[in-house]
């Protein structure tokens, strides 16, 4: 056995590929009523992510098993401790995306997440309020993990004629993203930047009014003034992060460039359901700019995590 076994230095962060792919996933379902294309492409992403997820959740819990030390200083890593809830959003993303064709594995699923979810949001925030190392500069984007799950429960939710558990959840989310945007502005600006490892986690930015308009216009099935501010600064976040594609395309790959999928998913659903609600053109224009934008950059994630892996620069020692 090698010094450093593989296992042993296993990443939460590996779960945010399940995000990603649940988004396309969900996008590409989208679409089939939108552009009216073949559902195959959607079903083949829901059975590649689903069995992603299993593969990941069984590797990460042997680790849990033979190397609960290393699970425990992820626990109390200032960033690595958000990554911790992608495994109750996986399962609510994996709820989502099967509510329609497997309804009773969709309630299961999203009810296992919902609970889980809620678990390790009182877990972590408690952690935030009664620290004992975090300090400012360790925030960033990916704070806002835990808010977006939170958000994310009412697209399943009311579905599955949960609207009360769906509002209870909508509502935490929204008061966590506003107080956890303000701190991360405050951040960036009157602190050091990013590093460069965590400048992809900017584009989480986008995900929480996407995610919110989604499940808002759901709960309300359609749009109000508040559905058309959370769209909005949805699309003023992803114009604000494409200024500064240059800064990120001179990055070296880190796991952390999976922050770019789901945020990506998350705005182009957005643009679809705007524009099923209103029937602007431009919106359907941008649902097909933003799908083909987020089918390539996943591809290219794929890519690029594969050929990391077989160079063996995941699952080592930092």
């Amino acid at each position: 056995m090698s010094e450093h076994p593989r296992l042993q230095h296993l990443p939460i962060a590996l779960f945010a590929m399940v995000m990603g792919l649940s988004g396309l996933t969900l996008a590409w379902q989208k679409s089939a009523t939108i552009f009216q294309l073949s559902p195959a492409i959607g079903q083949g992403l829901l059975v590649l992510t689903g069995g992603l997820f299993v593969i990941l959740l069984i590797a990460y819990a042997l680790k849990a098993i033979r190397y609960g030390g290393a699970v425990r200083a992820e626990l109390d890593h200032p960033v690595k401790l958000s990554f911790f809830p992608t495994i109750s959003i996986s399962l609510i993303l994996l709820g989502t995306a099967t509510r329609h064709s497997l309804p009773d594995l969709s309630l299961v699923l999203w009810g296992m997440g919902v609970g889980l979810h809620l678990v390790l949001t009182l877990f972590i925030v408690n952690r935030w309020m009664h620290h004992e190392h975090f300090q400012v500069i360790h925030i960033n984007p990916a704070w806002f993990i835990p808010a977006v799950g939170n958000i994310l429960i009412p697209i399943a939710g009311m579905t599955h004629g949960q609207a009360s558990i769906s509002w209870f959840f909508f509502s935490i989310g929204l008061v966590f993203w506003i107080i956890l945007l303000t701190i991360i502005f405050y951040r960036v600006i009157f602190h050091d930047p990013l590093p460069g490892r965590l400048l992809p986690t900017l584009f989480i930015l986008v995900a929480p009014p996407a995610v919110g308009f989604i499940a808002y216009e759901g709960m309300i099935d359609g749009i109000d003034p508040f559905a058309r501010i959370l769209f909005n600064i949805a699309l003023f976040m992803t114009l604000l992060l494409a200024t500064q594609i240059r800064r990120f395309a001179a990055l070296s790959f880190f796991l952390s460039f999976w922050a770019y999928s789901f945020p990506l998913a998350a705005v182009t659903i957005a643009s679809m359901v705007y524009h099923q609600q209103t029937g602007a053109s431009w919106a359907l224009g941008l649902s097909a700019l933003l799908l083909a934008v987020t089918s390539v950059v996943i591809a290219w994630l794929i890519v690029l995590t594969v050929r990391a892996a077989s160079r063996d620069q995941i699952c080592v020692p930092e």
